[in-house]
């Protein structure tokens, strides 16, 4: 059913609409269509917004208190702080403060390195009563190797009922940071020198492909991770990869445990193929991993406890939103017994786009006021359908930005382009009934005689170089840096559309702008190349290169300057 909120929205619409009409004799088209419009494109952004935030209550929670997690990876860092910072050394009552909530959901938590002030975990952990599993950042700096076991060692002697194992070395291999022969007999002295089990955590693959470290560690630490696979896993068969994957690794090791060092899910990123991160997705991932593991009585520790907002300066926006925690390190994603929706501030998020919605309206019955000709129906239908995605999409791109923006210039660059996408609809739905057209970027920056005097076109055009000019960024980085790269169908998708019906149904006659036509074939081939690179089961891609393609048929229907605007839009 339609949500609370929206029916009395369009109840009170409603209400106002027959009033006018019993109240004033205006003709039919006048009022009756455009609130008829409005109405319909109101009842349709409510009823997309109450179902994509359509909340799910799985079978079995991905964290119960009564129930905790095997293990799971703890980064301290917060806020601003990052491991790349040597001289970072996070506080005794920080970690503490994280290790009491991640206490209660997890026996044990592992960790990555014994500097930055990892090196008080094991004396925290003794006072929440968590075991750890101790990890040592070895590289090819063979001296600060040697510091890092120092401290490791020494520790591991000091809570010898709290260090549960040393992790000597993550994705070493994979990294090309030392050789196998190196890392096997790194791995053999440390061994030598502690009274708790030593293990090394690499990919699955690479343990594959080095199977003669095995003689070298007490147990193989494996990291399967679906979502970053080379041909990506969906989150629906995630659960069933990493059984299918420690089973073949478990056949390879004969007499030896094989632990999945990590595993897990995104809650927000890029899809990659047809693994889409999502909150939904992460939990239903989470769940159904530590369903096999019991079936099949293995051990998991999760990728990981909080956000880590300093991972997206490697791994992009998807990097950060692995946890269970949000990035304050005190919100749980999935409290126990909470329905969990992609969206749980959807109500918010759907009454800005129903207020855009509205305004786009007003904006186009401002437009048509004064002027010599009767709007029909047929101008009214492009302003619902401009007024119906921007309502929808609103939601999502204001969401899209929080969890994207990264630094100053993300802000800046993702914040930007929200406002122009915004803001374009509104301008263009009253371009569009008052007979503008959509300028030339000559009439922005040309010389003086070519340059607009209407600041409506003004604003219309700096909105529309706005985001042409950031537009153009995102998708030349999808064609160069696509691995990283988000996918800001939402913003662009709600910018073209009414660019595109503006473009094309307030034309000029006149000569086609170079500069237009350039970026039309720049948005074009960028389509191509995305969908040829990301392949037709990424629907945030196939959506993106939608949005360039009606972006590129509207720069090319901009016409410039000099030609002539039709007497009064189409179908007036």
């Amino acid at each position: 059913m339609i949500p609370k909120l929206a029916s009395e929205v369009l109840r009170s619409l409603t209400n106002f609409g027959i009033r006018a009409l019993a109240l004033r004799r205006i003709e039919p088209i006048s009022v009756r269509a455009p609130l008829a419009l409005l109405l319909i494109s109101l009842t349709i952004i409510a009823s997309v917004w109450w179902w994509l935030a359509k909340p799910v209550t799985l079978a079995r929670a991905p964290v119960d208190a009564d129930a905790k997690l095997e293990c799971i990876s703890y980064a301290p860092f917060r806020d601003n702080q990052s491991p790349r910072d040597p001289d970072l050394e996070v506080s005794a009552e920080q970690i503490r403060e994280d290790l009491v909530l991640v206490a209660g959901i997890s026996r044990c938590v592992r960790t990555y390195s014994v500097d930055n002030g990892l090196d008080k975990v094991p004396e925290m952990a003794s006072q929440t009563g968590l075991k750890v599993l101790l990890g040592i950042w070895i590289g090819n700096n063979r001296v600060k190797n040697a510091k890092l076991i120092d401290t490791a060692v020494a520790l591991s002697h000091k809570y010898p009922d709290t260090v549960a194992a040393l992790v000597v070395g993550n994705e070493v291999l994979l990294h090309g940071d030392m050789t196998p022969s190196d890392l096997r007999e790194l791995l053999l002295t440390v061994k030598a020198r502690v009274n708790v089990p030593v293990t090394y955590a690499d990919t699955w693959e690479y343990w594959l492909r080095y199977r003669d470290i095995q003689d070298a560690v007490d147990f193989v630490t494996i990291h399967v991770l679906p979502y970053w696979d080379n041909i990506p896993t969906r989150a629906e068969d995630a659960a069933a990869k990493v059984a299918a994957i420690h089973k073949q690794v478990a056949a390879a090791f004969p007499g030896k445990e094989v632990l999945i060092g990590e595993t897990g899910w995104p809650s927000m990123g890029r899809m990659r193929e047809g693994a889409l991160p999502s909150r939904i997705n992460q939990a239903r991932v989470i769940s159904e991993i530590r369903d096999v593991a019991k079936r099949d009585h293995f051990r998991v520790n999760l990728i990981e406890a909080f956000d880590a907002s300093w991972k997206r300066y490697w791994e992009g926006t998807v990097g950060g939103y692995w946890g269970l925690f949000l990035a304050d390190h005190k919100t749980l994603k999935f409290p126990p017994g909470v329905p969990i929706s992609n969206y749980p501030q959807w109500k918010r998020l759907m009454g800005s786009g129903i207020v855009l919605a509205i305004l786009i309206f007003a904006a186009a019955w401002f437009g048509q006021r004064g002027m010599p000709w009767k709007s029909k129906l047929s101008s009214w239908i492009p302003v619902s359908v401009s007024a119906t995605a921007a309502g929808v999409l609103l939601g999502v791109a204001f969401e899209k930005m929080m969890f994207e923006s990264y630094g100053f210039g993300g802000w800046l660059r993702w914040g930007a382009l929200l406002v122009a996408s915004a803001a374009a609809p509104i301008l263009c739905a009253n371009a569009l009934m008052s007979g503008r057209a959509l300028p030339a970027f000559l009439e922005l920056m040309g010389p003086r005689g070519s340059r607009t005097q209407s600041f409506p076109t003004l604003i219309l055009g700096i909105v529309q170089m706005v985001i042409v000019v950031i537009t153009t960024g995102a998708a030349l980085g999808s064609v160069f840096d696509p691995r990283w790269q988000d996918l800001p169908f939402a913003s662009v998708t709600m910018a073209a559309v009414p660019l595109l019906t503006l473009a094309w149904l307030n034309r000029r006659t006149g000569a086609r702008p170079i500069a237009e036509t350039s970026f039309a074939a720049i948005f074009a081939f960028s389509a191509a190349y995305i969908i040829f690179i990301e392949g037709i089961q990424n629907w945030q891609a196939l959506w993106t290169s939608a949005a360039y393609m009606l972006l590129a048929l509207s720069l090319y229907g901009v016409r410039s300057k000099e030609g002539i605007v039709q007497a009064k839009p189409a179908g007036s």
